[in-house]
């Protein structure tokens, strides 16, 4: 940052995606939910540092080199529909040709007409028009630009699947298809069989997580708050920490209460617990930092009080 101040956008991150399953990771804006996709993929700014470890198979994605990354990981075992498509798409080539030409590159589809019924195929997984295939991205709406990156991203059928807000852009109907796409890749077997292939979705929408995820992961203020079955969250005893509780009280199917003030700024985090400031558990023990596990909290919620 400006004057030589670092900022830990992320820190201690701990969680496993296996085959054939979708974490779902949540959290307000700018929590570090999209700067860990980046970090998977080796797609931070040149100013950022990673350490630790983050395996892929054999293959520790925050150690491998820019050549390993570009030939070898991204498409082929990490696919990405990106948070901000439009950016990503390449403004003077048409949809279609974009299709073709990572088609070409991430299949063995070959000969001019096998690649454009392949293209059109991998439109209509993601429900992108066919009479829109031969305009540009300028031509497309939000909406569109995201279902043209979800069709790119689920070419390559890739093992595992980053998909950094999905459902931007889309109205209900569209996104319910949307996801029930996404949750059919995890569920069906890759070419070589197996048990499916991994889906990490960051989201804010939880109407979308509840409808496909396995397990939730919950973000704040760049550290995972708490790590629960989707079953447990969004059911019964529900989420065990104040902060997941608040996001799943503000829907409006629920109590629609916000979640009272506002996150901390990274640059200027507590010694303790980061929620402590807008949570009503909170008592002097949280100016510690929380305890390691599942629910980095030191006053959370236990199924008794749901049964009360």
């Amino acid at each position: 940052m400006p004057g030589g101040r670092r900022v830990a956008a992320v820190t201690d991150a701990r969680f496993d995606v296996a085959a054939g399953e979708c974490l779902a990771l949540i959290g307000e804006s700018g929590c570090g939910k999209s700067v860990l996709a980046s970090a998977l993929l080796g797609l931070l700014p040149g100013n950022a540092q990673t350490a630790g470890a983050a395996h892929l198979g054999d293959l520790d994605l925050l150690a491998a080199d820019e050549r390993t990354l570009a030939r070898t990981v991204r498409g082929r075992l990490i696919g990405l529909v990106p948070q901000s498509p439009a950016a990503h798409l390449t403004p003077v080539r048409t949809v279609r040709s974009q299709l073709e030409e990572t088609v070409a590159a991430l299949t063995a589809t070959r000969g001019r007409a096998a690649l454009r019924a392949a293209a059109e195929a991998a439109a209509e997984r993601a429900a992108f028009p066919a009479d829109h295939l031969d305009r540009h991205p300028h031509q497309l709406s939000g909406g569109l630009a995201q279902r043209a990156a979800t069709a790119l991203a689920l070419v390559g059928d890739a093992p595992l699947l980053l998909a950094d807000e999905p459902t931007t852009g889309l109205d209900r109907d569209l996104v319910d298809r949307t996801v029930d796409e996404l949750r059919r890749h995890v569920d069906e077997p890759g070419e070589s069989g197996g048990r499916g292939r991994g889906l990490l979705m960051i989201t804010h929408d939880l109407t979308a997580a509840e409808r496909i995820a396995d397990r939730v992961a919950v973000m704040y203020a760049g550290r995972i708050a708490e790590l629960a079955t989707a079953e447990d969250f969004f059911g019964s005893p529900g989420p065990r920490h104040p902060y997941s509780r608040g996001l799943l009280q503000a829907l409006p199917d629920r109590a629609f209460t916000p979640v009272p003030g506002m996150p901390p700024e990274l640059g200027d985090l507590p010694d303790g617990c980061a929620f402590a400031a807008r949570c009503d558990r909170a008592t002097g023990t949280c100016a510690a930092p929380p305890p390691p596990g599942t629910v980095a909290c030191h006053h959370p919620h236990l199924p008794e009080d749901a049964r009360a």
